[in-house]
């Protein structure tokens, strides 16, 4: 190994424990101003990069994150985050079951329809008047399913730790919305690919995506009867790290050549989380949740690359009318939706509202549903930074509109003083 070898992994190293501390720093941020730590967590990641352009230039940045180290950080962060999703995605096998499963059907279809149906208003509108760089130059059956799958998104991630941080997890209302945002959520995988397919432009190319589709839900289903037999039970009972280690370098190996094949990355991975079995005893969990640490931490090297690669270039270029115009079709569209969907899920008004505002929550989903956009040619940077404000935008407001719920649900109890004898 030579000089500049070693002089490489030394800047590498170096660059990935400032990030990491970055990222420490952010959730700290989060913490103090009541919001989840992932909030922080992205802003400190994402808009590093734009920040050090403004201070100090595009060429501060280029000395800090030369040509090299930042495909090197591309490389770790797909990796990363290939990890991260084979534990994600391995939580919506849960099952629905007693008194939601109605609840939870119906604020899928609430929490999704609607927004879906806004964003394919909001795609034809970029289409007629957006503008070229705007609208950018996809064909438009992947441009607008693509802008409303973006809009129809609820991150199970970030909605179980709010869930959890506010003791819902095992309230009617937290399980209604937990399991109707993973309806929506792999309902919107499928959707993506779809997507993607579009995205060839050619007919050719689309059934090609759609065959890797196919084959990857083939093997899906295959593997997840080898690993839930006795034999794949017995062996993560016996070895369960390294099974760990070697559902981490499937899922990284799955993920390359899912994106060699025409489809995007994330889609091997999410694959091989479905096919994990979900089971009630602890080995198999146990091991996806080791994967799941891994990608976790390196998680905040894709919002520092994405902030770098993308925001960076649609700063200067994005118009506000479209950001707010995504912001509050989102936003709308949501928590409307979700609050529709739960009233006829025969839920009452107070608990119907806060579902609707849960279903809000968007986060890191969000985020590796639009950089598979970006990085597709389907979205523009400056649609891309419109869509991740209102990622942003969505998921932050998601807190103070639960406090605001509930100390109006607390006036509407109280007991007046000399009512009770």
């Amino acid at each position: 190994m030579g000089v500049t070898d070693v002089s490489f992994i030394v800047r590498l190293a170096a660059t990935l424990l400032a990030i990491l501390a970055l990222a420490v720093l952010g959730r700290g941020a989060a913490r103090l101003l009541r919001q989840p730590e992932v909030v922080g967590e992205i802003m400190a990641g994402l808009f590093a990069g734009p920040l050090v352009v403004a201070v100090l230039g595009g060429g501060a940045l280029d000395s800090l994150l030369p040509a090299r180290t930042l495909d090197a950080l591309k490389l770790v962060s797909e990796g990363g985050l290939a990890l991260f999703l084979v534990g994600t995605t391995h939580k919506l096998r849960l099952g629905v079951r007693g008194p939601v499963r109605r609840a939870a059907g119906w604020v899928a279809a609430g929490a999704s329809v609607p927004s879906l149906v806004a964003g394919t208003l909001l795609a034809a509108w970029l289409v007629r008047w957006g503008g070229a760089d705007v609208r950018g130059h996809a064909p438009a059956p992947a441009f607008v399913l693509m802008v409303a799958v973006s809009l129809s998104i609820t991150a199970v991630p970030v909605l179980a730790r709010i869930l959890e941080e506010r003791g819902m997890l095992d309230s009617d209302t937290g399980r209604a919305a937990l399991f109707g945002a993973i309806i929506i959520d792999i309902a919107g995988w499928v959707l993506l690919s779809v997507a993607v397919g579009f995205a060839s432009g050619s007919p050719a190319g689309f059934l090609r995506s759609m065959e890797v589709l196919a084959a990857g839900v083939l093997f899906a289903l295959g593997a997840r009867r080898v690993l839930a037999s006795r034999w794949g039970t017995g062996l993560v009972v016996r070895a369960r790290r390294h099974v760990a280690a070697a559902v981490g370098a499937l899922a990284i190996t799955l993920a390359f050549a899912s994106e060699r094949l025409g489809l995007t990355a994330v889609f091997g991975a999410v694959l091989l989380g479905l096919a994990v079995p979900v089971t009630d005893s602890a080995p198999w969990e146990s091991a996806v949740s080791l994967v799941t640490r891994a990608g976790r931490a390196l998680v905040p090297v894709f919002f520092v690359v994405t902030g770098v690669t993308v925001l960076t270039a649609g700063l200067g270029g994005t118009p506000w009318g479209v950001v707010v115009a995504v912001v509050l079709l989102g936003a709308v569209s949501k928590i409307g939706g979700g609050y529709l969907g739960a009233r006829l899920g025969r839920q009452g008004r107070g608990r119907s509202l806060t579902i609707g505002v849960l279903m809000n929550t968007r986060g890191l989903t969000e985020l590796v549903v639009l950089k598979v956009g970006y990085s597709a040619g389907i979205l523009s940077a400056p649609l891309f930074l419109a869509m991740v404000v209102m990622a942003l935008a969505t998921t932050a407001m998601t807190g103070p509109c639960l406090g605001l719920l509930k100390a109006r649900q607390a006036r509407a109890t109280r007991v007046p003083a000399g009512a009770v004898p």
